[in-house]
């Protein structure tokens, strides 16, 4: 008998779903299986393949050296294609800033501005003693004379740092012409070479130190009681001491030490001027370059100049020096524009602006990190290079070799008579440097943009020279020394000092005044009033600084920390 059928079908379709869930689930459980059995042997294969070509590549902080190689090669040939097609065009003259020859220097006093004669007050003496190198002293010794004509002082012939970084024993008398320096600011301010006896009694000058770029209202209400109290007081690691903005007449005051009254030793100023003529010997014109590119300085800046882990190693065991610097990031410092040019980029920064190879380039540098094989890039780029070491004998050179400041006074003379001045970084002497130059005509001086720029070295394997020249000269634009490049109070004020340029007979310092009206013979009475810088750094709160009349020498000095502007001072 034949079994009644099923109604709907129901139970056909119930056993059918469940036989297709049963083979779905085997169907997962098997392809689980399977990928799991087949993991292990792709992952090792993976980590092989991996290993093979990172082994075969240079690793990650030697990948800059490794470009840059690849870099030189094609650089190479298109610089030949360009020096034979000339193919970049330039609009300007390389060797004169446009519009020049209608600005000069004019640091005269004017009218209301009063006279050491009538202003120095009896018995109240400022001395200082200077830190870092050269430059970095020049603007100590500079802002000294201010401070002292804001106190109505007399200002002792400053001591030059013997003891940091530099180890230089100089004098000042061995650097400077200590005679010309008291006698062309005598209008100015009364100076002498020792410490008078006051009441037949040798003085024992208060020791102290004030805050970076403090204002002259600090120097009235904290070093002026001190000075009418026990008549001396020695400013100690004197460096940038003093604002940046000033009265008119305070900056033209600065410019008339730093731009006339200090003059070189005529044994230096010889043999600056030696160097120079040899240099005119060999060519028309010439460049001169502020190279700095020193371990210290290199592992002060936290980049990476892509040495490799011998690199790293190596500076990084310099810089475990100063305790206070935190752990960089190579990349970032490079983008942010913290990173000196290497010297194979200055040489296509300078290529690239129009300086043909057969420009002669003097090179002002200490020791360079890499020696010959990091210079050997821009010897290829400019053959025609050179030094003092090059085109003078030792013998000539002997009397200096053995003092720092000395022979960096060599390098500025050279500097500073060049048609053309290049630095690679934004040290003191890049900085006196390049406002000396505008003062005296606004002579091409050429700071690299790097924070733009660095982009277009780590991208020109990308490029053709055309765009990769096209680049630089964009980026350039102010950064050239041209006339206003810099807008007024814009920078450290020994680098752009406008107040003393004038245009044709304008005195351009009339929109420059931060100022008005004050007359500080008037403002020693003030000894209330509060900086208002004092609340970015107070050296020494003023009970301090009154204890130490009576604590003796010596006796509020706090200890800093290592020595990091010394680094980058020249």
């Amino acid at each position: 008998m034949k079994s009644p059928p099923k109604k709907n079908g129901g139970g056909g379709l119930a056993g059918g779903m469940f036989l297709m869930r049963r083979n779905s689930r085997r169907y997962r459980n098997d392809v689980v299986f399977r990928c799991r059995r087949w993991f292990l042997p792709v992952l090792v294969v993976s980590l092989f393949v991996v290993f093979f070509f990172s082994f075969l590549s240079p690793p990650v902080f030697d990948r800059h050296r490794h470009h840059s190689r690849r870099r030189a090669f094609a650089v190479d040939g298109m610089l030949d294609n360009d020096v034979k097609s000339r193919s970049v065009s330039l609009s300007r003259d390389l060797w004169k800033t446009s519009s020049s020859e209608i600005y000069n220097g004019c640091s005269n006093a004017s009218k209301r501005f009063i006279s050491a004669e009538v202003k120095t007050q009896p018995e109240r003496y400022l001395l200082i003693s200077t830190s870092g190198g050269l430059n970095q002293q020049r603007t100590g010794i500079t802002d000294a004379v201010v401070a002292a004509y804001i106190l109505n002082a007399t200002l002792i012939v400053p001591m030059l740092d013997q003891k940091s970084y530099w180890k230089d024993a100089s004098d000042f008398d061995d650097i400077f012409d200590v005679d010309w320096f008291i006698s062309f600011l005598s209008k100015d301010i009364k100076i002498l070479k020792e410490l008078p006896l006051v009441g037949g009694k040798i003085i024992a000058p208060v020791h102290t130190r004030v805050p970076r770029k403090c204002s002259p209202k600090y120097y009235l209400s904290r070093i002026l009681p001190l000075l009418k109290k026990k008549h001396a007081v020695q400013l100690t690691k004197y460096d940038y001491r003093l604002s940046n903005n000033l009265d008119t007449d305070l900056q033209k005051l600065r410019c008339r030490v730093n731009y006339h009254a200090l003059r070189f030793t005529d044994p230096i100023l010889e043999m600056g001027r030696k160097l120079t003529e040899r240099m005119r010997m060999k060519s028309k014109h010439f460049i001169a370059l502020h190279l700095r590119f020193e371990p210290d300085m290199l592992a002060f800046s936290g980049c990476d100049y892509g040495g490799g882990e011998k690199e790293r190693k190596e500076l990084g065991a310099l810089r475990r020096r100063w305790k206070t610097l935190h752990k960089t990031n190579p990349e970032k410092q490079r983008r942010q524009g913290r990173c000196p040019l290497t010297p194979e980029e200055v040489g296509l920064m300078l290529r690239a602006l129009g300086y043909g190879s057969d420009v002669h380039i003097y090179v002002a540098s200490g020791e360079v990190y890499g020696g010959e094989e990091t210079l050997a890039p821009l010897k290829k780029l400019f053959p025609n290079f050179h030094s003092k070491d090059s085109i003078a004998s030792k013998k000539e050179l002997a009397p200096f070799a053995s003092y720092s400041a000395r022979m960096a006074a060599l390098d500025f003379i050279v500097c500073d008579e060049s048609d053309v001045f290049v630095t690679n970084n934004n040290g003191n002497m890049a900085r006196i440097l390049a406002g000396r130059r505008r003062y005296y005509g606004h002579k091409p001086t050429i700071r690299p943009n790097a924070k733009r720029l660095s982009n277009l070295f780590v991208n020109r394997t990308d490029l053709s020279w055309e765009e990769f020249a096209l680049g630089v000269r964009t980026h350039q634009v102010g950064f050239m020394g041209e006339p206003n490049e810099v807008k007024p109070g814009r920078g450290e004020f020994h680098e752009n000092p406008v107040p003393c340029i004038c245009q044709k007979g304008k005195d351009l310092s009339k929109t420059y005044d931060t100022f008005e009206g004050n007359d500080y013979p008037t403002l020693e009475d003030e000894q209330d009033m509060v900086d208002p810088e004092d609340d970015t750094e107070i050296a020494f709160p003023e009970k301090e600084l009154l204890r130490s009349t009576i604590k003796g020498p010596g006796s509020i000095v706090t200890p800093e920390h290592p020595e990091l502007d010394e680094l980058l001072s020249d």
